[in-house]
């Protein structure tokens, strides 16, 4: 059968549906800076000094506060979500924190009032919580049920929509500051907007089916060659169903055997296993300490920083910021992530970034900001010009790449371990980050950003060389990549399976033959 222009738009459907919970990780990760920096929320929750100006101290405080504690949630989320998934399937298991993630959300948009900001602390928790389950999850969900010559881009997808998600965020922000000055609006509107996202998401579970490759570590065989062949828009006889099924079932029977009774330190320190999880942390380790989420979560405060004054000038500047990011992200993951290859793009990547953000440190310190001038200097522009250059640059490599990565070096048998583990790593450095980053920015100056540099070039630039390359290798191919595996077995086991298939098509065609001539 002949692949159509549409061959795999069910496995985008999917991805569509599942990956409307990352959009709220990249839109709950950018709301918190821009409602803490709304001079009405200030006012509100007693960030003012006597003198009626920003009291910075606490100020920053409160804002590494509310965007810190989504990330506490989100780290026991991660973990959490790890056995769930395993047990219940991927499906339900995104379901069930999208709706735990809805009630934190609500309890973020009654703050105000008799309610004080310990109503917006817990809520942030509880949607932490949520969206860090999801972020570990949905990756893993999508990338089982996807094609291995579109895994990549259907699975980049994620960081389009994190991209999605912040940019929204700073947009909304926006709006806010502009045309609502005062009144609880001005948090109860963006707080409250994550519900949107989240409804579309818990309804749109209820349209998609469960992992195939879930399905057959359960043992429904049966039921997993029928989701295969939906999501593959062909007949559960066709050949190219019956070889991928028979190389999936050929990776779950040798992780049966190989690791009958299989414990938590089996599963971290079996035969090419362990260096995947140290790869699954560092990577993640590595894209926190890049220096883009600090830009993503305080971004108004990035730009006051230089040279972009006033609540509404930073937050449009914040907007662009977020839209070339978008740009970026889309052009990359759609035309380039499949033929640049992991390495390559991880590598340009980390010296782009490092590169820029050097020239930003370095005219920050030579061509400081003026706060009292009315609009930015020509020096502001270029830094900020630097900084959108350089949002190009992650967009190409360390902002997808981690999690199409981490999704690609993963068995079945430990998949929801690797990325429950990845996300973990990834929101534990995401929290300590988005802590100290307001007292950094306030105390550092133009050296954050020669910080940042450092860790792009010396550190990321070092680590993509070192990994494996995974392009165009399917996820069971990975064992024979780490070394679980050696490529002769896996071929003769992927013969056993299609022989096995091949005499059950067989069979069942010919049991159809001797019904029809029983009626005739």
């Amino acid at each position: 059968m002949k692949d159509t222009l549409f061959q795999n738009i069910r496995v985008y459907w999917l991805a569509f549906i599942v990956y409307w919970g990352i959009v709220l990780f990249g839109y709950d990760t950018g709301i918190g800076g821009g409602v803490v920096a709304q001079p009405y929320f200030q006012e509100h929750f007693g960030l003012l000094g006597p003198d009626n100006k920003v009291d910075k101290k606490r100020s920053d405080e409160v804002s590494s506060n509310v965007v810190s504690v989504l990330q506490a949630g989100a780290f026991f989320g991660a973990l959490g979500s790890a056995p769930i998934s395993s047990a219940i399937g991927r499906r339900w298991t995104l379901f069930a924190f999208t709706i735990i993630f809805s009630v934190g959300a609500i309890l973020q948009t009654v703050a105000g009032g008799s309610r004080g900001i310990g109503y917006i602390y817990a809520g942030r928790v509880i949607a932490g919580i949520g969206v860090g389950a999801i972020s570990a999850v949905a990756p893993a969900f999508v990338s089982e049920c996807s094609p291995k010559n579109v895994r990549g881009r259907i699975t980049g997808l994620f960081q389009i929509m994190v991209a999605i998600g912040v940019m929204l965020s700073y947009f909304i922000n926006l709006g806010i500051s502009l045309h609502i000055k005062s009144g609880f609006s001005v948090w109860r509107i963006p707080l409250g907007f994550q519900l949107v996202p989240a409804g579309i998401m818990a309804f749109g579970l209820l349209t998609v089916r469960e992992s195939p490759r879930w399905l057959a570590s359960k043992g429904k065989i049966d039921q997993a060659i029928r989701n295969l062949a939906y999501l593959r828009r062909r007949s559960p006889d066709d050949e190219v169903v019956r070889h991928e099924m028979a190389e999936i079932e050929a990776a779950i029977e040798e992780e049966r055997l190989a690791r009958k009774g299989l414990g938590l330190k089996e599963a971290f320190f079996g035969k090419g296993n362990t260096i995947r999880f140290v790869i699954a942390i560092v990577i993640f380790i590595l894209q926190q300490w890049s220096g883009q989420n600090s830009v993503n979560y305080y971004a108004p405060q990035i730009f006051q920083s230089i040279g972009y004054t006033g609540t509404s000038v930073s937050l449009l500047a914040s907007g662009i910021y977020g839209i070339v990011k978008v740009v970026a992200t889309a052009l990359f993951v759609f035309f380039l992530v499949e033929s640049l290859g992991r390495k390559m793009s991880l590598f340009i990547s980390a010296i782009g970034m490092g590169t820029l953000f050097f020239i930003v440190g370095a005219l920050l310190k030579t061509h400081p900001p003026d706060p009292s001038a009315a609009n930015p200097s020509s020096a502001s522009k270029a830094m900020a010009a630097m900084l959108y250059i350089y949002v190009c640059f992650y967009s190409m490599g360390w902002g997808p790449l981690p999690w199409v990565y981490v999704s690609d070096i993963f068995n079945t048998r430990t998949r929801h371990l690797g990325l429950a583990t990845a996300s973990a790593s990834q929101w534990l450095f995401n929290f300590v980050l988005s802590k100290v980053t307001p007292t950094m920015v306030t105390q550092l100056g133009y050296k954050i950003f020669l910080m940042f540099a450092t860790i792009n070039i010396a550190g990321m630039g070092t680590f993509a060389l070192l990994i494996p390359e995974t392009k165009g290798r399917s996820l069971e191919e990975m064992d024979i990549i780490f070394g679980s595996v050696q490529a002769e077995q896996r071929q003769a086991d992927i013969e056993r399976q299609e022989r096995e298939f091949d005499h059950a098509v067989q069979d069942t065609t010919s049991t159809r033959s001797d019904e029809k001539k029983a009626d005739v």
